[in-house]
């Protein structure tokens, strides 16, 4: 019989004792002191993001309770009454081209710089930083990168990359099965959609369940076309090339109905006048004309013809190139223009008598939220609204 590793004796001994000693209860300091957890619980669930991360470093309670899965189910369900919107920007370094996250939150004018964007699966040489789509499903918290090229073999690439608010982090998600560079994606439904890319040599489109982390063909779009600009409304996504040179022939244009799952020609007048970055606040579309100083243009469908709005041009200290969104919901009602340094043009689209007392128009009144010092070799290639 091969030797115990301790005496019989010793071992009984302490078995003796350990059933005669009293169980030790560990003390487990309140949240908030002169509050009843679950009181305290609710106080937390207010936390507005990104303070979250922050409020874990307070204590080990505090870190216990958010890190909790009780908790995150909580926050999942409060999400819609609790959740305030933050401007998410995707920028590049001008010298060096790092790629960058932040997000600023527009009632006290402070930016918070995200985790670093993992490294796309064949991105690691140089990237092309306005190659890259980008979407988000505001409600939810959620952004995705897709595509995108390396600079120098000028390849295209399959990335999907998701940040949730709700953990303020990164993960990498399935390859879209097309690769791709230069195309629209949009957010329909809770489900992502690609299509087109390159220099407009891919007609195939795909639509990605983030449930079920897996990718599906969409109705193909009737020509590959790449991406100038694109904008989801309602339950259709709008893709548009713009004007190309010689400018001696329309731009081209397709709208992709998620209902149907099918492909229609833009409208003339839409594809015509789409003439810059597209915001979409309540249900309507929006332009920041790229030409001039930035005038801001509203569509409208029953005439297919765009308007002006009222209150001028985008702010002079807001400097292009330009990232443009919209807060999407009706509430909301913003357009925000993010410039190079990320200066932030703030846009509010209030109603107005029209001229004449004909009804109602529209116009602009325009806040700038300056970026930070650190902030000014920074270049916008994408912006995105989502509540958190």
């Amino acid at each position: 019989m091969p030797p115990r590793s301790e005496p019989i004796e010793t071992a009984a001994a302490e078995e003796e004792e350990t059933r005669g000693a009293e169980p030790k209860v560990e003390e487990m300091e309140p949240l908030i002191p002169g509050l009843p957890d679950e009181v305290a619980e609710q106080c937390l669930l207010h936390l507005p993001f990104p303070y979250q991360s922050l409020a874990r470093s307070v204590s080990s309670s505090w870190n216990r309770a958010l890190s909790s899965s009780s908790f995150i189910r909580s926050k999942a369900k409060a999400a819609a009454a609790l959740s305030l919107p933050y401007l998410f920007a995707f920028a590049f370094d001008r010298s060096t081209l790092r790629l960058q996250w932040q997000a600023l939150d527009c009632r006290t004018s402070r930016w918070f710089v995200l985790p670093p964007m993992p490294l796309p699966a064949g991105g690691d040489g140089p990237l092309c930083p306005p190659a890259f789509a980008c979407a988000a499903i505001p409600g939810r918290g959620e952004l995705y990168v897709l595509g995108g090229m390396r600079a120098d073999t000028q390849s295209p690439l399959q990335t999907l990359l998701a940040y949730r608010a709700g953990t303020n982090s990164w993960s990498a998600a399935a390859p879209m099965p097309t690769p791709r560079c230069f195309f629209a994606a949009g957010a329909i439904g809770g489900r992502i959609f690609a299509a087109g890319g390159d220099d407009g040599g891919i007609s195939a489109v795909e639509c990605y369940d983030p449930a079920a982390d897996r990718w599906a063909p969409a109705a193909g779009m009737r020509r590959g076309m790449a991406r100038y600009d694109a904008a989801v409304v309602g339950r259709r996504m709008y893709v548009t090339e713009g004007w190309t040179w010689p400018f001696d022939s329309s731009p081209r244009g397709g709208v992709y109905d998620a209902d149907r799952d099918a492909w229609e020609e833009m409208r003339v007048g839409m594809r015509e006048g789409w003439t810059g970055a597209s915001a979409v606040v309540g249900g309507r579309l929006y332009v920041v004309s790229e030409c001039g100083d930035g005038r801001v243009k509203a569509y409208d469908e029953g005439t297919d013809r765009w308007r002006a709005v009222a209150g001028g041009a985008v702010p002079a200290e807001v400097k292009r190139p330009y990232a443009v969104t919209g807060g999407g919901a009706a509430e909301d009602g913003r357009i925000y223009v993010v410039g190079s340094g990320l200066d932030v043009g703030v846009g509010t689209v209030v109603a107005s008598a029209a001229a004449g007392g004909r009804g109602a128009a529209e116009r602009v009144e325009w806040q700038v939220v300056k970026g930070p010092p650190a902030f000014a070799d920074l270049a916008p290639c994408n912006a995105l609204v989502l509540y958190a």
